[in-house]
């Protein structure tokens, strides 16, 4: 459990003016082009998170925004560093149980932030997501041969064949629990793949893969989407 006298701090560093990533946090249109991923509710989520009931320093590029997170841009050598400040637990009971999941959750949407903004000018893109539990107890890196992957540093190019398709790139971003791809075979898109804690909620663990696409036209997604969703059909716990 994270200690509520130190609360967790994210920070990226993206290669971009401060104005161009203050933007990303306050324009709703671009802000649903790196959050989260495509969903029936993605406006009205981003909606009650960034706009509703939120205290904005356009000035000083300082937002407090729904639940009492802080983002605040700070000067880069290399662009600007974006810090996100996480309310100390125990600030709101209500989510006090999924603080953890919500954490990492902040860290892979902040370097989808850093990627769309570097790599694609915050363009439009198009997500698949899939997200349980494996039938096999184990670590999803491991059931998709990205072991190995998994060790390279940041920066590092990699090749490997999943049970899905070849993915091809560098590794992006690491953390614990966290590994992110990019893949040329997402249209120089990202590939975010998540190891989530055993919980009172989900006892048995779970899983999340995240691919972000860029530039595919409706055949190559749907294939990209019919060969991950056959692989997931294989090995997700059935009674779910």
């Amino acid at each position: 459990m994270t200690d509520a006298a130190s609360p967790p701090v994210i920070e990226v560093t993206i290669a971009a003016p401060a104005p161009v990533v203050w933007q990303a946090l306050r324009d709703p249109a671009l802000i649903r082009r790196w959050h989260g991923w495509d969903f029936d509710g993605l406006d009205e989520e981003v909606e009650s998170i960034y706009v509703t009931d939120v205290a904005a320093d356009d000035t000083a590029h300082v937002l407090a925004i729904q639940g009492g997170d802080r983002f605040s841009l700070h000067p880069a050598p290399d662009g600007t560093l974006v810090r996100l400040s996480r309310v100390p637990i125990g600030a709101d009971p209500e989510w006090d149980t999924y603080y953890n999941e919500i954490t990492a959750g902040w860290y892979t949407f902040l370097q989808q932030l850093k990627f769309a903004v570097e790599r694609h000018d915050l363009a439009p893109r198009r997500t698949l997501i899939l997200e349980g539990t494996l039938e096999q107890p184990g670590i999803l890196v491991d059931a998709l041969g990205l072991h190995t992957v998994a060790a390279l540093e940041p920066g590092a190019p990699y090749k490997a064949e999943t049970p899905a398709g070849r993915l091809t790139g560098e590794v992006w971003a690491t953390c614990p629990g966290q590994l992110l791809l990019t893949a040329e075979e997402l249209g120089d898109g990202l590939a975010a793949f998540v190891q989530q804690e055993h919980t009172s909620y989900r006892p048995e663990g779970g899983v999340l893969v995240l691919l972000t696409t860029y530039g595919m036209d409706d055949d190559a997604f749907a294939a990209l989407e019919s060969r991950w969703a056959s692989w997931w059909e294989r090995h997700r716990l059935s009674s779910e």
